[in-house]
């Protein structure tokens, strides 16, 4: 790849290299070939907001960073967060029959939890699994992205997100703007007050959380790890997982091939491969509600 003279700023290859290095040693991302523009494009708002002239001194001002400001930036600007209510809708029946079977409280692990439509599908689903809008039951929703966690616990959408939703699930778990808030929808506080929003990034070397869960959503956020990276994560999921726990993956993922810990229960559902003993270890205060 060439410098592109017809760019604000110039981009090589060995600034695309760099980035493709720096994004796969801080979140195990691997960039492909074809994700060249996406990062001049994502990247160049960062030179923007820093006031730098080129990508070669905002890399060599990243690598020098010593606080994590311009770091948290760099990797939610690469971060992709497509997502939407009960997206891959076939898992939540899945999720809803689990539950439902359970004499103690429920706990669920959303690992890549984006914009908060994830996990509130799993809240709604849970609310109705349980026939309450307060249930015996606490989510955490996690994400290596920020600014995707701060719209996420607001819960506050544009009204066309929840158009493809029942007008029963909409009746039951939203409140409707009006005046100044009108077209905007806002999720009910009792499922706001299921889950606990916290940064965590999947390739940090421990998680300030403990099992054990009854369900782990890991969903299209695996693909954008090599199969080293996925075989680590999948080797962390088991010990947080009870020993019927359920791993909810996404529709092009498949970690058959990655590791031997977990068996296909179902489509891009799986649970563990063996029995692993089940210790009611109590959830970690760093995950606790009312904890800083």
């Amino acid at each position: 790849m060439k410098s592109d003279t017809s760019k604000e700023f110039a981009f090589n290859a060995r600034d695309f290299d760099r980035v493709r290095d720096l994004i796969y040693k801080k979140a195990g991302i691997s960039l492909a070939d074809s994700k060249q523009e996406m990062v001049y494009s994502r990247l160049a708002r960062r030179l923007r907001a820093t006031g730098l002239n080129s990508f070669s001194e905002y890399l060599d001002n990243l690598e020098s960073e010593q606080s994590d400001t311009e770091w948290e930036s760099f990797t939610n600007a690469l971060t992709t967060n497509l997502t939407s209510f009960f997206r891959e809708e076939h898992h939540f029946p899945i999720l809803k029959e689990h539950v439902a079977k359970k004499t103690e409280s429920v706990t669920v692990w959303c690992s890549a939890s984006s914009t908060g439509e994830e996990p509130y599908s799993i809240a709604m689903t849970i609310c109705e699994a349980f026939g309450t809008l307060k249930p015996p039951a606490h989510i955490i929703a996690t994400d290596i992205d920020t600014n995707v966690l701060s719209t996420a616990s607001r819960g506050v959408y544009n009204i066309d997100r929840i158009e493809k939703m029942s007008p029963e699930r909409v009746r039951k778990f939203f409140l409707k703007g009006k005046g100044a808030q009108e077209g905007l929808v806002r999720v009910r506080q009792e499922l706001r007050d299921m889950i606990t929003f916290k940064q965590l990034n999947l390739l940090a070397d421990s998680w300030p959380l403990n099992g054990e869960f009854d369900a782990i959503f890991c969903r299209n956020v695996m693909i954008y790890f090599d199969k080293p990276t996925q075989g680590k994560i999948l080797k962390k999921f088991v010990p947080l997982m009870k020993s019927d726990g359920l791993l909810f993956a996404g529709h092009s993922e498949n970690f058959l091939y990655v590791s031997d810990d977990f068996k296909l229960r179902g489509k891009t559902v799986y649970e563990l491969a063996s029995s692993h003993p089940a210790g009611h270890r109590p959830m970690s205060r760093h995950l606790h509600k009312g904890n800083p």
